[in-house]
């Protein structure tokens, strides 16, 4: 077997992991913290792509431009994430999971309404920066820059998510109003404005994989069905909640894509929900997840 293949195959694999996780760490994160089970992360993630593809419609050339317009629609995706949780959101965090599924179904129907009024119907696609344009040569073969430059990002992002948890007194407070919101009220934390943060923060992380799938995926108004689908996956198996589950489970998910599409390209997509299966029978809460 050629090494160079394997070696582009296994490339590939990080690839699609790290673009999984950078969307899938949002939804977990939201599930951990706020105990919502966010049905509409998927269309924050589309509207993260198209508002990406409008601003640098504004701009006359490419470079700098791509970079200002992923600031910009990451930010008003996370404000608009925001507007979402202080409106809707609060008023069903003690509600059955029943409820808060209807009501977050019910944005994903009113999102998806406004990007087909607003982008219409047709796929659209979003060029890669000059900068990161081409490939280069790995073990002979060529490996497009872009794939790699979202490896680095996503290793990147599971570094500063995990130094923010852990590490600042954000993150503390974070953390302790996930443990018990109750007891971290009465203490004076603001548990409300901890959980606007972090739906803010999901927000933004669907948002930042919305823009950056642009080179690599079409964009469309199903796009949002389609990767929520393959985020919940992850976060079954990884356990809902745990962010260290989410990166694995990505990791496990991207590889299993990668490699089942090279070597048994019609059933690759049927290794995942064998996985996803295997793990719920020996682990019904998932690899990190806890019991309720």
């Amino acid at each position: 077997m050629d090494f160079s293949i394997l070696f582009s195959v296994f490339l590939g694999g990080m690839a699609t992991a790290m673009f999984l996780f950078m969307i899938s760490s949002g939804l977990t994160l939201v599930f951990g913290v706020l105990g919502i089970i966010n049905f509409a992360h998927g269309s924050l993630f589309m509207l993260g792509a198209y508002l990406g593809i409008s601003l640098l419609g504004l701009f006359p050339q490419m470079g700098a431009s791509f970079w200002l317009a992923l600031v910009c629609s990451s930010l008003i995706v996370a404000l608009f994430g925001g507007i979402v949780e202080v409106l809707f959101l609060r008023r069903v965090y003690r509600a059955d999971h029943i409820y808060q599924l209807l009501l977050t179904y019910a944005l994903v129907m009113i999102i998806d309404a406004f990007v087909k009024m607003i982008w219409g119907l047709d796929p659209q696609s979003l060029p890669e920066p000059a900068a990161l344009a081409g490939s280069f040569p790995v073990f002979g073969r060529q490996f497009p820059v872009y794939a790699i430059f979202i490896i680095v990002v996503g290793f990147a992002l599971s570094f500063f998510l995990w130094l923010f948890l852990v590490r600042s007194r954000i993150g503390t407070l974070i953390r302790a109003s996930a443990a018990d919101s109750a007891m971290s009220n009465a203490l004076g934390i603001n548990v409300p404005l901890i959980y606007t943060g972090v739906f803010v923060l999901g927000s933004w992380l669907a948002a930042i994989g919305g823009f950056l799938a642009g080179p690599l995926r079409v964009t469309s108004p199903e796009m949002g069905v389609v990767i929520i689908i393959e985020c919940f996956a992850i976060v079954v198996i990884g356990g809902m909640g745990s962010l260290k589950g989410a990166f694995l489970g990505s990791l496990l998910i991207g590889m299993l894509n990668s490699w089942g599409t090279y070597y048994i390209p019609r059933l690759s997509m049927i290794f995942v929900y064998v996985l996803m299966a295997a793990v719920l029978i020996a682990k019904p809460t998932g690899m990190f997840g806890s019991e309720s």
